[in-house]
């Protein structure tokens, strides 16, 4: 048995025995409430375009969840990782902010809701940029600012932990050795410091990542949802369709999954130098 052979086997046994179990208990229980069966699910997954409760197609909920997910990673990285860098660099920015941060990083998204209510309401990001009409504002109207506080206080923290980890890993010989070879602070930040921390910062961005899409599902329950595959999950659950709640949740997990691969993958690529270094 080949290399490759064996491999696709190992990736697909424990996917194909968890369907098996899945019908067989959904036969044997024979209620669709409580289970469906695998190809009720499937069915859903096979007619992404297909209308669901009216509320719109499972590929336009996704299209919607994407752009929510997006907007908040988006900017929890352009904050965390520049001040996780500070942070890394200068024990005294380090000082001034870690305690502080330590305080906030315990705290889970959810509990933030109330607050977010209060203060953005249902606000989206049509009403702050001042657009009324036209395509952007079908897309805007639905990112609420709320909700993309929601997933950008999932995914800032680790971003900002991995970061500043990277930075202070970095071996102060490197930087002093270059220092005493002549390069200037600026060369040695740039040349050194940041390639030997990107590892790492690609990393947290992974985590972070991974984890704005788990308050995917929160952040989409709050009032002002009108779309994204947590609304419909939470709507498929009132009326008793589990298997949209089944269909909603192995979407989620497929394009998570997907969206880490391609982090994994950059990091393969452009970091295969870490793996030698070991």
């Amino acid at each position: 048995m080949g290399p490759i052979v064996q491999r696709i086997i190992n990736i697909t046994i424990l996917p194909v025995l968890f369907l098996g179990i899945w019908q067989a208990v959904a036969v044997n229980l024979a209620n669709p409430v409580i289970l469906p069966a695998v190809s009720d699910v499937f069915v859903i997954l096979a007619a992404p375009n297909q209308e669901l409760l009216s509320l719109g197609s499972m590929a336009q909920n996704i299209a919607v969840s994407l752009w929510r997910v997006l907007a908040g990673f988006v900017l929890a990285a352009l904050l965390a990782v520049p001040l996780g860098i500070l942070m890394g660099y200068s024990r005294s920015v380090f000082d001034l902010l870690n305690h502080f941060f330590g305080l906030l990083r315990p705290i889970p998204p959810l509990a933030w809701v109330p607050l977010v209510l209060a203060w953005f309401g249902v606000a989206s990001l049509a009403n702050v940029l001042g657009v009324e009409s036209g395509e952007a504002y079908l897309y805007l109207r639905n990112i609420k600012v709320s909700m993309v506080f929601i997933i950008f206080i999932g995914a800032f923290f680790p971003i900002i932990t991995s970061t500043i980890y990277g930075v202070q890993s970095v071996r102060k010989i490197l930087l002093d050795t270059a220092l005493v070879l002549g390069a200037g602070r600026r060369d040695v930040f740039v040349k050194i410091l940041l390639p030997a921390a990107a590892p790492a910062i690609v990393s947290g961005m992974r985590i972070g990542l991974g984890v704005a899409w788990m308050c995917l599902v929160a952040a989409e329950m709050l009032p002002g949802s009108i779309a994204g595959v947590g609304y419909l999950i939470t709507h498929a659950y009132t009326i008793a369709r589990t298997d949209i709640v089944i269909a909603g949740m192995i979407s989620i997990g497929a394009i998570g999954a997907a969206l880490d691969a391609s982090f994994r993958a950059i990091a393969d690529r452009k970091f295969a130098w870490q793996r030698l270094a070991r």
